[in-house]
């Protein structure tokens, strides 16, 4: 019983989400957000990235005597570095900028 009454309060509350989902008006993360894709998709990002990534792999092959933390660190800027490639080799192989949404006016 306590089953099917969870199962009924998270469909009521998913239920509700989207229903608020589809008002107007931005949100307050919307333009931080914006701001990151538009950072991460320009040639001055991919420039670094490919830059990032030569530049980890070789302290990764090359590094010698590396603590743990050093090469934990390695990995996130070449992952990172990865990220943002990926982002521009995608964007430009297919011509996607992004998911692109109608616009739904009132009259």
């Amino acid at each position: 019983m306590r089953n099917i009454m969870f199962a009924a309060f998270i469909l009521a509350f998913l239920a509700s989400q989207a229903a608020a989902s589809t008002g107007g008006g931005s949100l307050p993360w919307e333009t931080p957000l914006q701001t990151i894709a538009t950072s991460i998709t320009g040639p001055v990002a991919y420039a670094i990235s490919l830059i990032g990534i030569v530049v980890a792999g070789a302290m990764l092959v090359w590094g010698g005597e590396i603590n743990e933390f050093a090469r934990r660190m390695i990995m996130l800027v070449l992952v990172i570095s990865l990220i943002v490639f990926a982002t521009q080799v995608l964007s430009t192989l297919f011509n996607v900028s992004g998911a692109v949404l109608p616009c739904v006016g009132s009259g």
